[in-house]
């Protein structure tokens, strides 16, 4: 009997190559679009916003390039606004070059808010209604499935409700097939929204959206919120990205809609993906995905006390939402001395299914953590280090390799700009030995790359590797420049993340112990992945 195929009740678009892209630090190139695009699609999105070709070259490139995609899931859109005062469609550039794009939805700005209308546009209330009306018009005389972004319609509802109104049922009349209604500033609260929404779909007609900006720190729920009221399409960037404080952040918002409210963003067993995928357009952008993040991040099912952990092992819903395993995420104990014994036999469990918290493993990795702590150790942000660690315990480790020497020096001021420091490194392998040098925009830049160089020859799948964040942490400051130190780096195949450790009065050192882990982990899991 074949299986049931579950349609999405909801509509979903990502707007991360286009609000998303607004964000400060956030450049696409043309090949970081395609691929962007092709993990929403894999995702399951309904609706990828993928740029405003009127604005700039970058975006028209990428919809002349569009129709080479085969996408199994998501529709792509152009965006843009209503046509210029004082002109037509058919004369209106940007309405042209949307045409161009030739996608099959156009997702069209217009302003709800009279402020915009009167002192941005500088156009009567009447030409305002007249561009909405006739863009939209324009579109579905051509074919075109019209999504109506209503910008600024909660500040424009509170400060004139009825020519907020007026200018959706504009729309609606128009033609539009779905209106989104837009907190573009960011500043409205759940109970207007819920209002908004609710005397939208009062119109009696079209299908009703939100689109949320985060600079009340309210876009998640404002979004659920308007789920709940009765809205059936929701914008977003997966990842949260977007102008000043970022937009509605879809790995949060379509977990709540699924779990929560039972209504299916996503085809049939696509949820679990969206860990993964929201790591995966974070590394595209180049920017750390929030550890914090709901759902996805790093920290979204991490335990510490020992009291949740013991929680946990006993009964899942005790200090846990949802199961993490629903959306790709796992569950993490982060081993401390807080965390106890059942926390650790938990965590090493993966490593050896018959460690009991009463086992003498069990034991001596608790006792060593109470002492690697007292010297300034803390695994609980570096799981990658504790699982080296615990191996080693429980005698299934094998170094991959040794760092027979290093030296590293810095010159200041440097000829060479930003390249100060140079350094060389001699590691062993087996029996074979190799030495490589390498130059860095300091010490520790240096250091790692001549490290990678020198195992290479080794370990080419190396070449997938990469620091992406660096701290050091000063332990006893009362010490000063004689300090111990705690360095911790994280690491990225571009789709998974592990943290380590080094802990030293030499920064260097410290330095080098957290690399030479970070390395040997990512080697250890590409190795077990390979033969399992």
């Amino acid at each position: 009997m074949a299986e049931l195929k579950i349609t999405p009740q909801m509509e979903i678009l990502d707007t991360t190559l286009r609000d998303g892209a607004q964000g400060e630090g956030i450049s696409f190139s043309l090949q970081d679009k395609i691929a962007v695009v092709k993990a929403l699609d894999q995702l399951g999105v309904s609706f990828i916003e993928a740029g405003n070709p009127g604005s700039n070259p970058k975006d028209m490139e990428f919809f002349r390039e569009a129709p080479k995609l085969e996408l199994e899931h998501a529709k792509l859109c152009a965006f843009g606004a209503t046509r210029r005062k004082g002109t037509i469609p058919e004369q209106d550039e940007a309405i042209q070059s949307l045409l161009a794009a030739q996608t099959d939805t156009i997702v069209i700005f217009g302003k709800s808010w009279d402020l915009h209308v009167l002192h941005v546009l500088r156009v009567s209330h009447e030409e305002n209604l007249a561009m909405i009306a006739e863009t939209i018009s324009f579109f579905k005389e051509k074919g075109k499935t019209v999504i109506y972004d209503a910008e600024h319609f909660f500040d424009g509802y509170r400060a004139n409700k009825e020519y907020a109104m007026a200018t959706v049922q504009t729309a609606l009349s128009a033609g539009a097939d779905s209106i989104v209604l837009c907190d573009t500033n960011g500043g409205s609260f759940p109970d207007l929204i819920e209002e908004g929404v609710r005397t939208v779909l009062g119109l009696g007609s079209g299908k009703v959206g939100i689109h949320a900006h985060n600079d009340a720190g309210m876009a998640v729920a404002n979004s659920v919120m308007a789920v709940k009221a009765g809205a059936r399409h929701v914008q977003g960037t997966l990842v949260g990205f977007g102008e000043r404080c970022g937009n509605a952040a879809l790995a949060a918002v379509i977990p709540s809609i699924e779990l929560k409210l039972q209504l299916h963003c996503l085809p049939k067993g696509k949820l679990e993906n969206i860990t993964e995928t929201a790591r995966l357009v974070a590394e595209i952008a180049n920017v750390p995905m929030p550890d914090d993040m709901p759902y996805v991040g790093l920290r979204a099912f991490a335990h510490k006390a020992g009291m949740h952990a013991d929680g946990i092992l006993k009964t899942r819903t005790s200090f846990e939402h949802i199961d993490p395993a629903l959306v790709g995420n796992w569950r993490r104990f982060l081993m401390s001395e807080m965390g106890g014994r059942a926390a650790i036999a938990e965590r090493i469990k993966k490593l050896d299914p018959s460690v009991t918290k009463e086992h003498p493993v069990t034991a001596a990795l608790a006792a060593k953590l109470k002492s690697l702590e007292a010297e300034g150790w803390q695994f609980e942000g570096a799981d990658a280090s504790f699982e080296l660690l615990a191996r080693r315990e429980l005698g299934k480790y094998k170094p991959l390799f040794s760092i027979e020497r290093y030296e590293v020096q810095s010159t200041h001021p440097s000829e060479e700009g930003n390249i100060c420091s140079t350094a060389w490194v001699k590691v062993k392998v087996d029996h074979s030995t190799e030495i490589a040098a390498s130059e860095g925009n300091g010490p520790v830049n240096a250091l790692d790359s001549a490290l990678r160089q020198a195992l290479k020859r080794f370990y080419p799948e190396l070449s997938k590797v990469r620091l992406t964040d660096y701290k050091v942490r000063v332990i006893d400051s009362r010490s000063a420049t004689g300090a111990r130190v705690r360095v911790l780096i994280e690491s990225t195949d571009g789709v998974h993340v592990w943290t380590t450790i080094g802990v030293s009065t030499d920064i260097i050192e410290a330095s080098s112990k957290a690399l030479a882990d970070s390395i040997e982990f990512s080697l250890i899991q590409a190795t077990e992945t390979k033969n399992f």
